[in-house]
């Protein structure tokens, strides 16, 4: 149990110190002598505190979180791996992994590890001081740090957890880099339609009044549409404001939201595609790792259902759960509760028969990955052309309206010369 205490102390070169420190310790005579021990002095006062003033610092504490990158991640958990492989302390592995002779003291790393260093110094177990860092490990990492602590192979889950994270990482890089080339696209076109509407359309407007040109339907069109935008600029933004920042809060704060939104993109093409085969890859070498550690199913099942993010398969994993609960195997479960493919529950079913769960899993997290691989690139070379019909298409409407009511001015110019 953690406890926190606001404490006062007189230390041996005379001068005293406050401060609150957070203990896995619950009797004050405890925390008295640890803290004696920690800052070399003499206790004078220590005053444990309440559970709501603990639980608001705590929080306040998970909110000053450093960021940390997911290939700084990945490296400290390897790093931590070889150490306590070779038989380096745990303390000694942090200390080792997140200062690096002094070249990384000032990073997002070395908080983290600084962090964990208290903990542990407090009483707390690896496993407990990853828990007191969620916004920095996620939800899959901690688990595997508990399980290290519950079976003593600490140094496998820690390898175990890096090699995880990096193809994870690989996911995000491969549909990032599928992604950012339309949207680099979209948002110079939106850029330079706005500085069209915004500034030239207006004044070409002011052109074409004075000259008395008449203009097509499309240009009034157009003229109409800019003329909307300049005069409400200020609702625009504000309304963007607070459709972004309504949406952002309600996917944050609604579980009904994120199921609804899951649901959708789960029958819409291309987002089926690419959530089945992310989501598949994820459930099949997290249930093998876990399975691989000697983690039950049932427990396998509840650790998933907390790790995984889309709503569709974490109500799956729930219904599996309750038929595995039940006795039925889980390529059973799979087939009642429905939403996996034929391959999958068949192989599953193989290793479940011969003994060879966790490899079958390993087979189908490549196989699942290589397809989302492959999807990403196809899609990839699908958006490029559809970019740039769609950013033509604009910009020859554009043009068309802008440009018909200068040649219709040039024509009528030439006919009254000659």
């Amino acid at each position: 149990m953690i406890r926190f205490f606001y404490f006062q102390i007189l230390q041996a070169h005379g001068k005293s110190r406050s401060g609150i420190v957070r203990l896995a310790i619950y009797e004050p005579a405890a925390a008295r002598a640890w803290i004696e021990e920690k800052h070399e002095g003499i206790v004078v006062r220590l005053q444990p505190l309440p559970q709501w003033l603990g639980y608001g610092l705590d929080r306040v504490q998970r909110l000053r979180q450093p960021k940390v990158k997911a290939r700084d991640m990945a490296g400290l958990l390897r790093d931590l791996a070889v150490m306590t492989s070779a038989g380096v302390p745990i303390l000694d592995a942090i200390a080792g992994a997140t200062d690096a002779e002094g070249q990384r003291v000032n990073s997002a790393i070395a908080k983290v590890g600084k962090r964990l260093f208290e903990d542990l110094e407090a009483g707390a177990t690896l496993s407990q001081a990853f828990a007191r860092q969620s916004g920095v490990f996620p939800e899959s990492v901690r688990s595997l740090v508990t399980i290290g602590d519950e079976t003593g192979l600490m140094d496998k889950m820690l390898m175990e957890a890096s090699g995880h994270v990096e193809r994870v990482m690989g996911m995000k890089a491969n549909a990032k880099q599928a992604m950012i080339y339309p949207l680099f696209v979209f948002t110079a076109i939106f850029a330079a339609a706005g500085f069209w509407i915004y500034y030239v359309v207006p004044n070409l407007s002011g052109l074409f009044k004075q000259m008395n040109v008449p203009l097509p339907t499309l240009t009034l069109g157009v003229l109409g549409l800019a003329n909307w935008v300049t005069g409400h600029v200020l609702e625009i933004i504000v309304c963007l404001v607070l459709i972004i920042g309504g949406s952002v809060s309600a996917w944050r704060g609604s579980v009904t939201v994120r199921r609804l939104v899951y649901a959708v993109l789960h029958r819409l093409p291309i987002s089926r595609t690419l959530l089945t085969s992310s989501g598949l890859a994820f459930l099949s070498e997290y249930l093998s790792i876990l399975v691989h550690a000697g983690v039950g199913i049932v427990e396998s099942l509840k650790i998933m259902e907390q790790t995984i993010q889309d709503t569709f398969y974490r109500d799956r994993l729930l219904e599996m759960r309750q038929y595995v609960q039940r006795g039925d195997r889980v390529s059973v479960a799979m087939r009642q509760v429905g939403g996996f493919p034929s391959m999958m529950t068949r192989m599953i079913s193989v290793g479940e028969e011969t003994g060879t769960l966790d490899r079958q899993l390993r087979h189908l997290a490549s196989e699942y990955s290589t397809r989302l691989a492959r999807v990403i690139a196809m899609l990839s070379e699908i958006i490029q052309p559809l970019v740039i019909v769609l950013a033509g298409g604009l910009f020859i409407v554009m043009l068309m309206a802008l440009l018909l009511p200068v040649y219709d001015l040039v024509r009528q110019a030439m006919a009254a010369h000659y």
